[in-house]
């Protein structure tokens, strides 16, 4: 049987490099979006009309579509895998293990929101975007601690991780609950079915990944059309796709789900999460951009990644230690925690993601969203990085 690199190791491996990529697309949206001779182009070729009308809500298929709905639903792919790996066969699959995750992630999404809604205040139309600052960027944040080399253990790198997992969870979930408007009862019906022979096949122990993925498939446009958002197919693909355990051990070259997460993590690091950025990440900083710094959006969103998120991790994995509800990891410092903790506030592709849901068809509110989840994220980055840079290691003795 040939042997491969577990996908925890393929994991962390792709997303250093994957996010050194992001940040250059990233880095790259916002020079193509502000310089005179390749702004309009930007804007025309990403709603460039560019296929059929799958969903009548939606109109014909424009390029932004494509990436948001189409390619980032491998994107959720990927994460339901490596959700259902880390349940069945890796971190999260004793309960002790999944305590302080858990605790973690769900204080660093309720306290962003919180204190996003504490700045909005009471305008209806703005609290629609409590989820925007709840998530992690894994990619980006693991890529920061790659550039930091053996400055981070590899114990911290992978608490970052395990959190980010869990909080893509609860990203999914919100994005199901909060963000699904009016409901197509025959296409919702369709993707029952799909649901159902995906269910069936896993069921009757297939292995070949192929119906998987043709189900899968046909199970996205029945979403799409359905008002639910299309990116869901691809988590609830994933939770069908078989699974070999292989406890303590390289994953099995027979695995189903670990075949398919070692094929797709490349393309999804390297290719659809930068596309995603790049069309998403460029916010136009002329004198429209500045004036709308101060906006409510703008603060709430930015306060929510840089504040929120570290309050809300740190004070949890703080309080949770000292009341022996759960150990963090061996041999890492509080103040390396503490960086961690702010490299979580660094929300950028789920929470642009998100932002665009909350905002659909209002292009002002959406690029308040874009500058206040740049504007955190980056300060969550510096912060975290210097933090980190700075900080002691843990003693021995701890």
């Amino acid at each position: 049987m040939t042997r491969r690199r577990s996908a925890l190791r393929a994991f962390l491996a792709n997303e250093a490099a994957g996010g050194v990529v992001l940040i250059v697309a990233a880095i790259l949206a916002m020079i193509v979006a502000n310089l005179p001779v390749t702004a309009e182009g930007y804007a025309h070729a990403l709603h460039a009309e560019i296929g059929p009308v799958l969903a009548p809500q939606l109109g014909a298929m424009t390029v932004h579509l494509w990436i948001n709905d189409g390619l980032m639903a491998l994107f959720f792919l990927l994460v339901g895998l490596e959700i259902k790996r880390e349940f069945v066969d890796g971190r999260l699959a004793q309960a002790d293990q999944r305590r302080l995750p858990f605790l973690a992630a769900a204080a660093g999404m309720a306290v962003p929101a919180l204190v996003f809604l504490a700045i909005v205040g009471d305008a209806p139309q703005l609290q629609r975007g409590w989820a925007i600052p709840a998530a992690t960027d894994i990619a980006f944040a693991v890529g920061i601690m790659a550039m930091l080399g053996s400055r981070v253990p590899s114990a911290l790198k992978l608490l970052l991780t395990t959190v980010a997992i869990v909080d893509d969870m609860g990203a999914v979930a919100i994005i199901a609950l909060a963000y699904t408007d009016q409901i197509s009862a025959v296409a919702l019906a369709g993707a029952g079915l799909a649901t159902i022979v995906l269910y069936v096949m896993n069921r009757r122990g297939i292995m070949v990944l192929w119906p998987y993925l043709l189900v899968g498939a046909a199970l996205w446009l029945f979403v799409l059309r359905s008002g639910v958002h299309a990116t869901i197919a691809g988590v609830v693909t994933a939770a069908f796709v078989p699974i070999v355990r292989t406890p303590g051990a390289p994953d099995a070259a027979h695995s189903s789900l670990h075949r398919l997460e070692h094929a797709l993590h490349p393309w999804v690091a390297f290719a659809v999460v930068p596309l995603f950025a790049f069309a998403n990440a460029g916010v136009a900083l002329g004198a429209t951009g500045w004036a709308i710094a101060g906006e409510p959006l703008v603060l709430a969103v930015a306060a929510g990644l840089f504040f929120g998120k570290q309050i809300g991790i740190f004070g949890m994995i703080w309080g949770a230690a000292r009341l022996g509800i759960a150990k963090p990891p061996h041999r890492v410092s509080w103040a390396q925690l503490y960086g961690m903790a702010l490299l979580a506030g660094i929300g950028f592709t789920m929470s642009l993601f998100i932002g665009t849901l909350a905002f659909p068809g209002d292009p002002p509110l959406v690029e308040e969203v874009k500058v206040g989840v740049l504007a955190g994220s980056i300060a969550s980055a510096l912060a975290g990085a210097i933090v980190l840079a700075l900080a002691k290691p843990a003693s021995r003795a701890s």
